[in-house]
């Protein structure tokens, strides 16, 4: 790969454009899912090409191919000064870059068991036995899903970067489904959809501890069919870690990529109420509210040693103490607030022009339990894992639900409550946090189908948070029952 690297690099060095720079990307990635204690499916691909982008008197051009072969490079170094020369043609602004160190690095992630090397017999093994406490009375579905990702690039620039790294991704989750009387009810861990993603091997599913957590799923999923509905009210919300990590990726994550801001990504799920100007007082979050984009997190899924433009990782402040601190950035969006790129460009394959995308969005932790933050509370709802969600186009106004929730009655935790919605408007609602929980409580989970761009891409994205505590927020819809279920019809 590094020697095609290369061969590519002297072809577009040829070209003399003003800037180029090409990947060579392999990926292998690996997918199984049981279900009611049988394999449901199973999924193992490898994909491999390389991508060429270069600036031309100031303008892109960008192409690929699958084949690493000399005739299929210099076809696509061509295909790539050609469209460029079509986009000078279209005028607009020229593109500049933020000046960058040349780095030669070659890295390789951690990952103590390979999960490529285990047997697929022993991965639905672990699954099976991962999920045989969901199976208890009531629960109509018992899920396990398990995935891998291997990713190798190398980057090489005519600025003199030749950067190599290796990485590896393990996430998966269980779920319980309870269904009754046209109801259905469901209990994910350790966080919904696709669960929770961490880098390194085997050993970070290993230590989700899915067999331990699967009983409580089953009892909460039957439970929730005749739990008390969630009433419409405005009090205190305590979200959970995993649906603060949800709430960090909608409300900030998003609105803080930098692309968002300027309106060039505004087309494909909406851009940014944030403005360059805020930058340094914009108030969107209370002085508990500090969120960092970190790309050095060990773990983390949207760590890597260099972004896709060579740009090596960084720890930024997005938000100090409420205070908007910093955007995600690219070395041609940088420049514009007259700094260098926060390292957050980044590609879902060889195919796919690098877009800026979060690294790890996190809170910081502040103190105390989720006991202590509970007892604080003379009246409000615990809500956790997340259900559904819907934000506006400028990332402003949301409504998310969650899967379940508690009532906080003097201190202490009530009854169980289904169908949990809450609303807001984002700075509204960040400045309205009086309480973040300490780092005992904080945990890193990792979002494996974070969508953006045209066409499509698909990143892994990491999230940092511990529980959190909003005062007077909406919760319910209004004109529900709050006592059992529906009426009918309703």
């Amino acid at each position: 790969m590094k020697e095609f690297a290369l061969l590519v690099l002297d072809l577009l060095s040829r070209s003399r454009p003003d800037y180029a720079d090409v990947r060579v990307v392999r990926r292998r990635q690996e997918g199984i899912q049981v279900k009611n204690g049988r394999l449901e499916a199973w999924s193992d691909e490898e994909d491999v090409g390389f991508g060429v982008r270069l600036l031309l008197n100031g303008y892109w051009g960008f192409a690929g191919a699958s084949e690493l072969t000399p005739e299929r490079a210099g076809k696509v170094v061509a295909q790539a000064l050609e469209i460029a020369s079509a986009s000078e043609s279209l005028g607009g602004a020229r593109a500049r870059l933020a000046p960058q160190g040349v780095r030669k690095e070659d890295m390789v992630g951690r990952c103590l068991e390979d999960p490529f090397s285990m047997s697929p017999e022993d991965k639905v093994e672990f699954l099976l036995g991962a999920t045989e406490g969901l199976r208890s009375p009531g629960v109509s579905l018992a899920v396990g899903k398990f995935g891998a990702l291997r990713e190798q690039k190398v980057f090489a620039s005519t600025e003199g970067a030749l950067i190599s790294q290796t990485r590896t991704e393990t996430g998966g989750g269980i779920e319980a489904t309870a269904v009754a009387a046209g109801d259905v009810q469901t209990r994910s861990y350790p966080s919904a959809g696709h669960g929770s993603w961490n880098q390194g091997g085997f050993e970070v599913v290993r230590g989700f501890g899915f067999a331990e957590n699967a009983p409580r799923l089953a009892e909460e999923a039957v439970a929730l069919l005749t739990a008390t509905r969630c009433p419409d009210q405005v009090t205190t919300v305590i979200l959970d870690a995993d649906q603060m990590a949800l709430q960090l990726h909608e409300s900030v994550g998003h609105p803080t990529e930098f692309d968002r801001v300027l309106g060039s990504e505004i087309s494909y799920a909406g851009g940014s109420f944030l403005k360059p100007e805020y930058l340094g007082h914009f108030r969107l979050g209370s002085e508990h509210v500090t969120i960092v984009a970190d790309a050095t997190l060990p773990s983390g899924v949207g760590s890597a040693p260099f972004d896709d433009e060579g740009v090596p990782a960084q720890r930024n402040v997005l938000v100090h103490h409420g205070v908007l601190s910093g955007f995600l950035t690219s070395r041609e969006t940088a420049p514009i607030l007259g700094q260098t790129s926060s390292g957050a460009m980044r590609a879902s394959s060889w195919n796919r022009l690098p877009l800026i995308r979060m690294t790890n969005i996190s809170i910081q932790p502040g103190q105390g339990s989720l006991e202590q933050l509970i007892s604080d509370v003379k009246e409000g709802v615990l809500l956790s894992t997340n259900k559904s969600w819907s934000i506006d186009d400028l990332r402003l106004d949301f409504q998310f639900a969650t899967e379940i929730g508690w009532e906080i009655k003097n201190g202490r935790l009530g009854r169980m409550l289904r169908d949990c919605t809450y609303t807001g408007t984002t700075p509204a609602f960040w400045r309205s946090c009086d309480a973040v929980c300490g780092p005992k409580e904080w945990r890193l989970f990792g979002v494996a189908n974070c969508g953006k761009g045209e066409p499509g891409q698909v990143a892994h994205i990491g999230h940092g948070a511990a529980p959190a505590r909003f005062r007077d927020v909406r919760v319910g819809i209004p004109g529900r029952s709050v006592a059992g279920r529906a009426p009918k019809g309703a």
